[in-house]
């Protein structure tokens, strides 16, 4: 196999160099998050303002000043709390952060899952769960996370690509154009009506996710979510189901 039939050519080395140039470390300069300790009910009355989008003229020009006008710009009007989830966030996704900011997004869902799940989006509740992938306190709280950071990650991928198949993404496939082909790596083919690997990837994250207080409301909202969500790989399996178990029922 030549480096040309690959589909990432230079294999790992590429991708861990591809991976870790995007986990540069914020610089902060004088800066800093807020410490662990910090009034987070005082935080959940406090709305952000437009000013805090924008560049002030004492403001220091470090990447992190950058970086925090930019997420403040899509926190206008909500609240001080769910802005700290979201820079938080952005620093842990870095290969270094300031030494309070794991102990203090736990500590955010641990006493304040309500507020945050009441304020934040789908994107940022995503963001926020994939999150607890690497920086749980718990080894439940790690195996949701991952769970969730590798079912989303892939139904963006997937639901990505099929938008260049012209359908909505609530339109089910019809039964008439399917090709009877191999399977990448290959998988067995899926039973429509009797296969089970929809619920089999679903089920367990889920179950996981309830067996932690802290990341508990967060599965439970997501997954809750995503079964009552119009569209989708899941609700297209479940419409095609449907459908071919009544054309059974015909016969």
């Amino acid at each position: 196999m030549s480096e040309n039939t690959l589909t990432y050519p230079g294999g790992y080395a590429y991708m861990m160099e591809r991976y870790d140039g995007r986990r540069e470390p914020f610089d902060f300069g004088s800066e800093d998050l807020p410490p662990l300790d910090v009034n987070l009910s005082v935080l959940k009355t406090v709305v952000v303002t437009e000013q805090a989008a924008k560049k002030g003229p004492a403001d220091p020009k470090t990447s992190w000043a950058r970086k925090r006008r930019q997420i403040a710009e899509e926190f206008i009007g909500l609240s001080e709390l769910a802005f700290l989830n979201a820079q938080l966030i952005s620093n842990l996704r870095k290969r270094d952060s300031p030494p309070q900011t794991t102990a203090l997004f736990c500590r955010l869902w641990a006493e304040e899952s309500e507020h945050l799940i009441a304020e934040l989006n789908l994107r940022w509740l995503v963001s926020s769960a994939q999150t607890f992938a690497d920086h749980g306190d718990t080894p439940a709280q790690r195996e949701a996370g991952q769970g969730l950071r590798m079912l989303f990650g892939m139904m963006k991928l997937y639901e990505f690509e099929r938008t260049f198949s012209g359908l909505e993404p609530s339109k089910e496939h019809g039964f008439g154009k399917r090709l009877k082909t191999r399977l990448p790596l290959d998988m067995e083919s899926f039973s429509l009506v009797h296969g089970g690997l929809d619920i089999n990837i679903l089920a367990p994250i889920w179950e996981m996710g309830k067996s932690d207080p802290v990341i508990a409301p967060l599965v439970d909202h997501l997954m809750q979510e995503l079964i009552e969500e119009p569209g989708g790989v899941f609700r297209r399996l479940a419409q095609m189901r449907a459908k071919k178990e009544r054309q059974q029922a015909r016969q």
